[in-house]
């Protein structure tokens, strides 16, 4: 499509920022641009120009404020997951039909089929039998990170010695991956999360035309898929009590939909606790008083951790395709048009969150959507919170304070707010 009418020139109505270029999240969220789209621009067009050697786009529609996002995530009848999948740049055409038998990529009422079924494996009972080997790992990775600062230059990267491996470790004990074969999740993640960011990725793999191939088409994921499918032979043959296992002996599962809940699994299941739990920790770092509040026990953890998701909710945008012309904000929507939502604008919008740039551990109620919301409201938040309580508890056990030593590296992505590294310096008394 060649888009809508360009937007007012009035010479009072600014004009309507970027916020689709992925090298503008690496400095942290762009504020001032959300605000401005927020209040002036709330469903704005935006370009979708070449960049980092990717190809250009058609663009699409930003949708900034809460409510609107809200609207957008709860009516899949409108705004569809399937007709374009859910990432802001369009997949082959060819690849389409493979990518609907992922969950996230579906409408009701396959969605809800699926749902139900992965649901059987992911249990909050499973998944909280879970939760002292979760403390466990984070006293072990903490202490030791901690111990070997103190023993050097007494300061460790919380991304590449503790959240990392924290998040892998977790989801693999969850899922049943051997421990011998737990990197290839890491590498995968790197490798669909970070192809924006060429220090994540490395230099993008040639497609059949010579430009960059999508890292995740089918074509690209081939050593992903035959790992899943063995993997769930091997768990046929030796069951456990896992998700794995679970998912390999379900009759109603089609190989194609177990290999794509897998992907599922391994990249969203991994990333979200990777970005969000080092996301959190730096915004404490930032405000010292809230973060004594926590360690002394003047600070209930769970809403803590709902406001630090808040503030760093670790999904950046997610998209939908209109199934039908509708209105949106004011603005005329056409069929086939892309609709993509922003996270965290929409967590900071003053209509709903007062004093939004406050960060509140106390603050109820905190209706941020960094899990989404609507029909793909994310399935494994209550694995992803227990992490995150987890955490940040034995963090503040073991850290009286936490002290940046350098500048956190970010992501370069529009999708993932991610860290690459946060330096923290271990001051002499601290625990471990």
């Amino acid at each position: 499509m060649s888009g809508p009418a360009p937007e007012s020139t009035t010479p009072n109505v600014p004009a309507v920022p970027d916020v689709f270029d992925p090298r503008g999240y690496a400095d942290g969220l762009p504020h001032d641009a959300y605000r401005v789209l927020r209040d002036r621009h709330p469903v704005a067009w935006q370009e979708e120009p070449e960049v980092l050697g990717w190809p250009a786009g058609p663009g699409f529609w930003a949708v900034t404020r809460h409510r609107d996002v809200v609207r957008v995530l709860r009516d899949a009848r409108t705004f569809s997951s399937s007709l374009g999948a859910t990432q802001i740049r369009d997949p082959d055409p060819a690849d389409l039909p493979f990518l609907r038998s992922m969950m996230l990529n579906q409408d009701p009422p396959d969605h809800g089929r699926l749902r139900r079924l992965v649901s059987r494996a992911f249990t909050r009972r499973r998944v909280d039998r879970f939760q002292a080997a979760i403390r466990a790992r984070a006293q072990g990775l903490l202490g030791t990170a901690a111990r070997t600062a103190r023993a050097g230059t007494g300061v460790f990267d919380l991304v590449t010695h503790v959240t990392d491996d924290y998040a892998l470790l977790n989801l693999a004990d969850l899922l049943g991956v051997p421990p011998g074969e737990r990197g290839l999740l890491l590498d995968w993640t790197r490798r669909v999360i970070g192809y924006q960011d060429p220090d994540e990725a490395g230099p993008p793999a040639a497609g059949p035309d010579g430009r960059p191939a999508n890292p995740r088409s089918p074509a690209m994921l081939q050593d992903m898929f035959a790992f899943a499918r063995e993997l769930a032979a091997h768990k046929r043959r030796h069951p456990a009590d896992d998700v794995l296992t679970a998912l390999a002996t379900d009759p109603e599962l089609t190989a194609p939909e177990r290999e794509m809940f897998f992907f599922l699994l391994t990249i969203a299941g991994n990333d979200t606790v990777r970005s969000a739990a080092p996301g959190g920790l730096l915004a404490l770092a930032g405000h010292p008083d809230a973060y004594q509040g926590l360690r002394t026990g003047g600070t209930v953890p769970t809403p803590a951790v709902e406001e630090l998701l808040r503030w760093h909710p670790p999904v950046l945008s997610f998209r939908r395709t209109a199934a039908h012309d509708t209105d949106l904000a004011g603005r005329r929507i056409r069929a086939g048009d892309k609709v993509v939502v922003f996270h965290g604008s929409a967590n900071y919008d003053d209509r709903v969150f007062a004093t939004p740039h406050r960060l509140d551990l106390t603050r109820t109620p905190n209706p941020h959507v960094s899990f989404g919301d609507g029909p793909h409201l994310c399935l494994g938040a209550h694995l992803a919170r227990l992490q995150l309580r987890t955490l940040y508890e034995e963090t503040c056990r073991l850290l009286p304070a936490l002290t940046l030593a350098a500048p956190p590296r970010r992501l370069v992505s529009n999708f993932i707010h991610g860290l690459k590294s946060l330096p923290l310096r271990v001051t002499e008394d601290a625990d471990g």
